[in-house]
Formats: structure tokens, sequence, C-alpha cells
């Protein structure tokens, strides 16, 4: 790969992406979870879990087996992260709490009509925390109002609104809950302003997600944070990137002139290589999180059908993707009984014979990922394509996990 040129193939950039998200090449053990907090920018929240919660899979698909103890001290000591509205709700590395500042002006504008009516229940949350500490929705005055899903109480909208324009922040929880705290007291003083304009804000957004991309589309660079594509258009060009054309990526029009994406100059000083990691990806993963890109990057079509009817689905509730060799080559829908760890519908990425070759990273990845949640056995249930079922299963069986 040249720079000078500023032409990249589908293969480097595939390449580049991947060692962007920390997939290929050696992994920073020393920099550990909060490394890959850092690297990646964003780590999406999600409340499924069957392996385990989608922020425990996103450093164990980089790492390999840590523990819950050191993904929860990477995200909810109160010191190292923050929460809030990035790619969807995320952790995000407490350096980007300015950055965010032009998302919480927009969200107290938005809200200025309506909070007036609620003005008593948002002081009302601000004073119990002032007065008393970091507190849960609970210890404020009650989560829900008793009824199912988001029925909550007026203090949970109250508190949730006020974590929206940035009147409170959560850098710890407890168990599954939110701890609500008042910014001034949690955020490092050097980090707590507002100081930055909306156009810098985004600014270094766009520089942050070309940096953990490597490569990406205008449509790429605006998805990871979910800013408006208007928004990105009107800084990329001053954000640091590097305009590159990529073979078989769509062009595109920008200030900047015709091409086909940006990159991250640090990631085409030098070539991309070392070792891939082959690991069992979770859907919200944002290596994959943007279908248009994983189909673009991979030849890969990648949807969660946890929301879709169970007669409609085509791989599983939770199918989470094979990462192996640098590819995507197929996807496994996980369930745990007992000390278990049960393939409900291994699907591989072709037809025979390519499928095959598959097979033995997918053992590999059902044996560590079963032994990284302490089960002792592996069992698949279903194979696609079919012929695979046993040549998959004696794979699985030749390597099982010894419980760790």
């Amino acid at each position: 790969m040249t720079a000078a040129g500023f032409s990249l193939s589908a293969d480097e950039a595939r390449r580049i992406a991947l060692r962007a998200q920390g997939l290929l090449g050696a992994p920073d053990r020393r920099g550990g979870v909060p490394g890959v907090l850092r690297r990646l920018g964003a780590v999406q929240l999600d409340t499924i879990s069957v392996l385990a919660r989608s922020h425990e899979l996103l450093p164990y698909a980089r790492l390999g087996a840590v523990g819950r103890e050191a993904v929860e001290s990477a995200y909810w000591t109160g010191e190292r992260a923050f929460e809030y509205w990035s790619h969807a709700a995320c952790v995000l590395p407490i350096e980007e709490w300015p950055l965010f500042a032009f998302r919480r002006r927009a969200y107290q504008e938005r809200h200025r009509d309506s909070q007036r009516s609620r003005d008593s229940d948002h002081r009302r949350v601000l004073d119990q925390l002032r007065a008393e500490g970091p507190r849960t929705a609970t210890e404020l005055g009650g989560a829900k109002n008793g009824g199912l899903w988001w029925d909550w109480s007026e203090s949970k909208v109250a508190v949730e609104r006020a974590l929206a324009t940035g009147d409170v922040v959560v850098t710890r929880r407890q168990g599954w809950k939110r701890v609500y705290d008042l910014p001034q007291r949690a955020v490092p003083e050097e980090l707590y302003h507002d100081r930055l304009t909306d156009e810098e804000c985004l600014r270094r957004l766009v520089a942050q997600a070309g940096a953990a991309m490597g490569v990406a589309t205008q449509a790429d660079l605006a998805d990871y944070h979910r800013l408006r594509a208007d928004a990105v258009e009107a800084v990329v060009r001053d954000s640091g990137l590097i305009p590159v054309e990529v073979a078989g990526w769509p062009a595109a029009e920008s200030r900047s002139g015709r091409h086909r994406a940006w990159a991250d100059p640090a990631a085409l000083a030098t070539p991309p290589r070392g070792r891939h990691r082959t690991a069992l990806l979770s859907p919200f993963d944002s290596l994959v999180w943007d279908r248009p890109r994983t189909e673009r990057i991979f030849g890969f079509t990648h949807r969660l059908e946890a929301y879709v009817p169970r007669p409609k689905r085509i791989y599983g509730y939770f199918a989470m993707p094979l990462l192996a060799g640098g590819r995507l080559l197929g996807r496994v829908d996980p369930a745990r009984e007992g000390s278990t760890l049960v393939a409900r519908h291994a699907a591989f990425e072709g037809a025979l014979p390519q499928a095959a070759k598959a097979v033995p990273a997918m053992a590999d990845a059902l044996v560590e990922a079963a032994s990284w949640v302490g089960c002792d056995q592996v069992r698949v249930e279903r194979c696609t394509p079919p012929e695979l079922a046993g040549p998959l299963s004696a794979a699985v069986a030749g390597a099982q996990p010894a419980t760790g």
C-alpha cells in the first residue's frame, strides 16, 4: 500500500479497518479494557445478555478472556468513562465529555419548552443529588410507576432528561442500575466545560471516528456517533482525515472534491499486518454495527434478529458474526444450558466446499467462548449448510474447553 497516491484496494481498506478496530495485530494488553475503550471511542450498551452483555463482548473479542471485574473497572469506577448518546446509548472515554457539548446544548434547546412544566421535578432531582450524593433512579424516588417496560416515574423521566442536557452524568453503575451524579463533581475539572463550539465538537468527533475506523466514507463517519450528514460534510475537510479512493467503494461528492473515502493519516503510515483475531462478535460491535459498511467491507449481510418474530428469523435471536482470518465467515446463535454452551444455529457463509474451510475457526471460537463464560461443554444443534453439522461437532469435541 502506498499513501502517496491515496488509493487503496478493497483488501487494504479491509485490513486497515480491522487494525483500527483492534482486531489485527498484537493487542495492547497493557492498555487493557480502558485501552480498547479509548481506541474505539464508544462501546454500545444493550440489555440483551446471552454469553455476556455486549459491552463485555467488545473487549473479549479484542483481548481474549477478560474478566467481568476488569470490564466493570474500566467502565464504571467513576474515573475513566461516562454514559451518553453516541452511536446509541454508549460508554465513552471520559476525555470525550467536552466533545458532546454540542449534543447537550441541542437537548437543552429541544427540551426548553416542555421542561417548564417539569421544572419542579428537575430541581428536586438536582437538589437531592447535591445534598445526598450519587443516587440511582430508585433512590431518587423510584424508577417506574408500576407498569411495564418504559412506564417511568416522574423522577426517572426528570433525571434522564437531566442526563441528556448534561445537568447530571453517569460514570458508575450498581449492578445494571445507573448511578446519577452532578457532572461538576464526577467529571475531572480539566474536562468539565462546554467551551468548545459545535463546529469544534463535530470536527473532533469526526476525527475520532476516522481514527477508530481507519478508512471510512462520509456516511460511515456520520453513523459512528450518529452525526448529521451535513454536519460531517461541513467539517470533514478540516478534521485531519485524508481523502482517498478505495477500489469498489462508491464515489461521493464533497467540498474537497470527488473521492470515495477518508482515511486516518496514521492508518496510512504503515501497512497493517500481524495476527488476526478469531472471535465471535457482538451484533453491536463497532466493527459491524453499521450494516452498509459491513456489507461494503466484508460482503457480509448482518442483522440483529432479536426483535424479529421467531418464525421470520433466519439465523437466530442473537446471532454473533464469526471473525477469523480478517473475514466474516459465518455466525452462530448461542445459548447456555447449565455448563453447556449451545450453538443453536451455526451458519457458514457460502456453499460447500468453501464453507467447510471455516469449520475449524468456528470450533475454536465456540470452545474459547465456552471457556470464557465457564462452560465445560459445547453442543451444536443446527448447522447451515447441514452437511457441516457433523464436522463441526467433531471439531468441537476434539477441543472441549476447560472451565476457567
